[in-house]
């Protein structure tokens, strides 16, 4: 008998230990997992430096370091330093001997340039704060970046001195800011944002702007490099008027400002074209509605001769990026849940090249990623994968097909089973409009059966899901659950009216498209009636809560991070300015009824679907207090619930690998505890 099954090993041996090397994708591979992002192409198109992000177990932090890689050898892959350091914004030189780069050392964030035939590097700063947007001059003389000055706090009262040695409470923060606080950075010091330059060789940074203004985004340096372009507002009223931003120059020499653009709405990320005629910019005229697309602008030097070049693409331009003979410009948009790079000449013709770009949030599918493109037109891109994290990949138009250089997870992922992603599209029962949405399989999923689904609904809401690599997903799906995350009315990616749909009506109709989706699932089969779980963070908080206060027909329900009441939250959240005329109508003291609608705490008295509420200790988008209205709420019902609060979390809990295995393995619990 021991000889025959020796046999039937041998002869099944090499299969068999496959099999066995390959698992489903598991929790703790999430420290394992890494990821390329900001990949840059050298200006002879030869190397591409980028952003390569792991975390550390130990530490439980990400750690981002750069790598430089051969675009037609990438055997020849390495680090572009010995540093043990967080290192970013790797941008060229323009001709390509330097590579300008930010790197922490013990004392903050400063710049330092590696020269590439030598393989040596330089420190040339010593900064009061982190150094941002770093951009070369014309002919490599020169760095410009940006840089917050601190100010004095106002000063309200005079302390007595206190005895020698006494241990008083800590100072009062004072504001008197409108914006004061940020989720994940918590507390704001006072200060403004300015431009500053620095020889390339090193030196004392100069400060080029002056005033109590904000000056910041992409810098673009003028031809001759007398001159840089960059988007602020510096108007009277600019803290209330936050929505608005022009596109300015600066003369280097004597810090002379020039205003070039003057409508109401966003203009910024200005770009200088190679022949130094023209700047094209992205923005919109504001209409005041929950979503408006950035439209790819241009005008001359001076400010005239304005247009859009981008009218007939109902898409928003995130991106973009001269081709070298200024005859038109690479452009990065969301396309029906994608994110896709194409070509746009000056009359607006759109050429799409690849519809794969993105990878690089690891938590959830989000739309990400970026590209750089050099002077032959190379471009190099994250790409994105259902399976992976993002990779570097190159494109061309002599090379149409791309070409991945890196294999970052291959260690990893190649034996691991992951979940299958696939694409559908539905009616909604609403008014018949076509809605997409992405159903991701379990490992060995069997056709026979049916499964549990769990619902995924999305943040924002004006964003939107596509086919990328997310950890969360992949976890809940070898966990055995059938995933649905639907693109409902709001989303992006469809176009300014579908988006805009959502305006004085949110939650509305997006609760029947997410709906709809469900249904259609059940319909066909793929999943088990009375197994039907629900979930989402931040606006898929919201979603969920008005989900379960609409319909039994979840078995369970994790509520995160959500907005329960909107008169309490928009008076409390960091960005507590920006919701009036934009959401709904007026603020919340001027339309009391309209916010309390929309409220999902409104509908409390509905629920009976056992529900967990998450959120952030450190929360300052959606507040702990809006949590804990839920459960309070459904507490005093005696409704089943549990409120888990994350410590040291902000709005961003996966942020950390550790409380992202948290967020996913407390909503696991939960819902098998329901199964």
């Amino acid at each position: 008998m021991r000889q025959t099954l020796l046999i039937l090993w041998l002869a099944i041996g090499i299969p068999a230990i496959a099999q066995t090397n390959t698992k489903n994708f598991e929790a703790l591979d999430v420290f394992d997992l890494e990821y390329a992002s900001d990949p840059q192409i050298s200006p002879n198109g030869e190397f591409v430096v980028y952003r390569r992000t792991g975390f550390d177990i130990m530490k439980d932090r990400s750690k981002g370091g750069l790598w430089l890689v051969h675009v037609n050898n990438p055997n020849a892959h390495h680090k572009l330093t010995s540093r043990d350091a967080n290192e970013s914004q790797a941008r060229w030189s323009p001709s390509g001997d330097r590579i300008a780069f930010v790197s922490s050392t013990s004392m903050g964030n400063e710049i330092y340039v590696y020269w590439v035939e030598h393989g040596t590097m330089a420190k040339l700063t010593q900064l009061e704060n982190s150094p941002s947007n770093i951009s070369w001059s014309p002919n490599g003389s020169q760095i410009a970046f940006t840089m917050k000055v601190h100010t004095k706090p106002p000063v309200i009262a005079s302390m007595p001195a206190k005895p020698k040695g006494a241990k008083w409470a800590k100072s009062p923060r004072i504001t008197d800011r409108l914006k004061h606080e940020a989720d994940g950075a918590g507390y704001l010091k006072p200060g403004f944002t300015h431009i500053f330059t620095i020889h390339a060789e090193g030196g004392a940074a100069r400060q080029v702007t002056s005033g109590n203004f904000n000056h910041g985004g992409r810098l673009s340096w003028g031809k001759e490099g007398s001159h840089i372009y960059f988007s602020a507002n510096r108007g009277k009223d600019w803290e209330y008027d936050f929505r608005n931003s022009e596109i300015y120059g600066v003369e280097i020499k004597t810090g002379l400002i020039s205003q070039l653009t003057e409508r109401s709405g966003p203009d910024m990320n200005p770009m200088v074209s190679p022949d130094g005629k023209h700047i094209a910019y992205l923005g919109f005229t504001d209409k005041v509605q929950a979503y408006q697309i950035n439209n790819l602008e241009l005008m001359d030097l001076q400010g005239n001769a304005k247009r859009s070049i981008s009218n007939d693409l109902d898409r928003s331009i995130s991106a973009a990026v001269w081709a070298n003979d200024s005859k038109g410009m690479y452009v990065q948009y969301n396309d029906l849940g994608l994110t896709k790079l194409g070509y746009m000449d000056l009359n607006g013709k759109l050429a799409p090249w690849v519809s794969d770009v993105g990878g690089t949030t690891l938590g959830r599918p989000y739309a990400s990623g970026s590209f750089s493109v050099s002077q032959n037109g190379m471009i190099a891109y994250t790409i994105s994968k259902t399976d992976r994290p993002a990779n570097i990949a190159v494109i061309s138009k002599k090379h149409k097909n791309a070409r991945t250089l890196t294999q970052l997870n291959d260690d990893l992922l190649s034996y691991r089973t992951m979940g299958v992603v696939e694409e559908i599209w539905y009616n909604s029962t609403v008014d018949n409009r076509k809605i997409q949405g992405w159903v991701v399989y379990p490992p060995q999923y069997d056709k026979a059966k049916k499964y549990p689904l769990l619902v995924e609904n999305h943040g924002g809401p004006i964003l939107n899901y596509g086919p990328h690599f997310s950890a969360e997903i992949q976890l809940y799906a070898a966990a055995g659950y059938v995933v649905f995350y639907p693109n409902p009315r709001g989303s992006t990616s469809y176009g300014e009216a579908f988006g805009n749909l959502l305006y004085n009506n949110y939650p509305g109709e997006d609760y029947n498209d997410v709906m709809d989706g469900v249904h259609e699932l059940v319909n066909k089969g793929v999943v088990a009636k009375d197994k039907l779980f629900v979930t989402g963070g931040s606006a898929g908080g919201i979603m969920t809560a008005w989900i379960i206060g609409k319909t039994n027909e979840f078995r369970a329900a994790v509520v995160a991070k959500p907005v329960m009441n909107w008169i309490s939250k928009t008076l409390v959240a960091d960005n507590y300015y920006g919701y009036a005329h934009s959401r709904y109508p007026g603020q919340p003291w001027e339309n009391f009824e309209g916010y309390w609608k929309f409220s999902p705490i409104s509908l409390v008295g509905n629920v009976e679907t056992p529900t967990m509420v998450m959120v952030g200790m450190n929360d300052l988008r959606t507040p702990p207090s809006e949590a804990k209205q839920l459960y309070h709420a459904l507490k005093l019902r005696k409704i089943e619930t549990v409120l888990v609060e994350i410590p040291e979390a902000s709005h961003g809990i996966a942020s950390r690998p550790s409380n992202l295995i948290t967020k996913v393995a407390h909503t696991l619990a939960w819902f098998d505890k329901y199964l």
